[in-house]
């Protein structure tokens, strides 16, 4: 089976495994997804969705964040853990969005990687969940799941794994298929534990099992 084909089985088995594949972080506004998702490194989900409600009840808005002191922010989001990276990139966004784009978040990809602390996982969440742009987000599940399914060989490097994929994913997949693989990363492909293949929709295509 080609990486193609096979990328399509893949996609459609995920569909019918877990058909609500969505951001599992909270948000109702583009800037407090790009928040989140700062926060959101080395941290989990979860995590970041309590943390933030305390920051947003503080600083509601795009000004009341770009005019918080950064030890203020700090404070906060210190449980996310990198506390003081995190609050100074988070400041500096803020201070971006409100001088040059009057308080929104861009839509270019090139311009999102432009603002501190985005990288490309994070301008592709954005651009794939706010935009509904094609994107692919190469967070640790996609990286390896997509190496342990035989989707990609031996690839560890964030954007050389999203370059290989694009080309055996459809654009319009993208952004759901990577939801989806962080559904099946945290619940049958696991990290910490041995991976319960014995359930897993994927079992007999994957080359993890022998399967080419």
């Amino acid at each position: 089976m080609t990486k193609k084909k096979l990328a399509l089985e893949v996609i459609e088995r995920l569909k019918k495994e877990y058909p609500d594949a969505d951001c599992s972080l909270d948000y109702d506004e583009a800037w407090k997804l790009l928040v989140s998702v700062r926060l959101a490194a080395q941290c989990t989900d979860a995590r970041v969705n309590v943390v933030v409600e305390d920051l947003y009840a503080k600083y509601p808005d795009v000004d009341a964040l770009a005019a918080a002191d950064v030890e203020d922010i700090e404070r906060i989001v210190r449980p996310c853990g990198l506390g003081k990276t995190k609050a100074r990139d988070i400041s500096a966004c803020m201070k971006i969005l409100k001088e040059q784009y009057g308080g929104n978040v861009p839509k270019d990809f090139d311009s999102l990687l432009k603002l501190p602390g985005v990288g490309r996982k994070s301008a592709n969440l954005i651009m794939g969940d706010v935009f509904g742009a094609p994107a692919i987000v190469t967070d640790t599940h996609c990286i390896r799941l997509t190496n342990r399914i035989g989707l990609v060989d031996g690839i560890k490097d964030p954007k050389k794994v999203e370059m290989a994929l694009w080309k055996i994913i459809p654009p319009a997949e993208g952004n759901d298929f990577c939801h989806r693989l962080v559904l099946h990363g945290r619940e049958v492909c696991t990290a910490r534990t041995r991976p319960f293949c014995d359930k897993c929709c994927l079992n007999d295509i994957c080359a993890k099992n022998g399967v080419k």
